[in-house]
């Protein structure tokens, strides 16, 4: 079995080692965490350690913090010319201390530590700086998702801010979207069938193809309807922004 340890105890580490937990050719070596209560309903009390210096040898270290710690995590290893791994989206490989070889193991989705998910599907974005190590990496990706995929730093950071785009800001104006419900007394939930909708047509459809709205129609009239309902002037500002970003892109075409 491939051995493999976690460093750190918030939601990517809680999900990969649940998902390591459940493979049958990986082995879940030790999770490092500032607390053993942290993690302690996810693994037996003898696997975890707060203490660096005691951790045994594994086949993969996964370092699983925040993206200002990665470095100081990796440089205080007490061991050396071992795989060592990051999970962030933004930080370059070579941003990992220089005492082991360096690799990226970067899941591409949105995780809540209190929210189940088939980790099956969630794709896993690697980089290794050599093939051998890529090769463990991908073997180790392919054994807790079917969707494996080689990136590098650069093509990753692409990948990130597209993310925010999809993910982070889509979820913010659906914020927007219950606050004006909230407002006007309606409720949310009207609305949370239009959203699957909308996710499931991009499933199938190039986005610029499910876009439909008055701005995609450049319907002024309903445009000014909707600025003048809304009372915040940060609602406002975003959905002018939004709208000539939409009416631009349609010009394009």
């Amino acid at each position: 079995m491939i051995s493999i340890t976690i460093i750190g105890s918030g939601n990517v580490a809680q999900h990969l080692i649940k998902a390591i937990s459940k493979s049958t050719v990986l082995e879940l070596k030790q999770v490092l965490a500032r607390t053993t209560e942290s993690v302690a309903h996810l693994v037996d009390s003898n696997l975890i350690t707060t203490d660096v210096s005691r951790l045994t040898e594994a086949d993969l270290y996964i370092i699983s913090v925040s993206d200002d710690a990665i470095y100081e995590v990796s440089d205080s290893f007490k061991f050396s010319d071992k795989l060592v791994a990051h999970t962030s989206g933004s930080v370059a490989i070579t941003e990992l201390a220089d005492s082991n070889r360096k690799a990226v193991f970067y899941p591409l989705q949105t995780l809540s530590k209190n929210k189940d998910i088939n980790f099956k599907e969630v794709p896993l974005c690697l980089e290794a700086q050599n093939d051998q190590d890529l090769a463990l990496i991908m073997q180790i990706a392919s054994a807790i998702s079917d969707k494996a995929f080689e990136i590098n730093s650069e093509q990753r950071k692409s990948l990130h801010v597209s993310a925010v785009f999809v993910s982070n800001f889509v979820n913010h104006l659906y914020k927007i979207g219950s606050d004006i419900c909230i407002e006007h007394q309606v409720p949310f939930e009207i609305l949370k069938p239009l959203i699957l909708e909308t996710a499931n047509k991009v499933q199938i459809m190039e986005p610029n193809e499910a876009q439909t709205g008055p701005a995609k129609r450049n319907d002024t009239t309903t445009i000014n309807k909707h600025l003048n309902l809304l009372s915040d002037e940060n609602q406002k500002d975003i959905y002018k922004i939004l709208t000539k970003s939409i009416i631009d892109n349609g010009r394009k075409l």
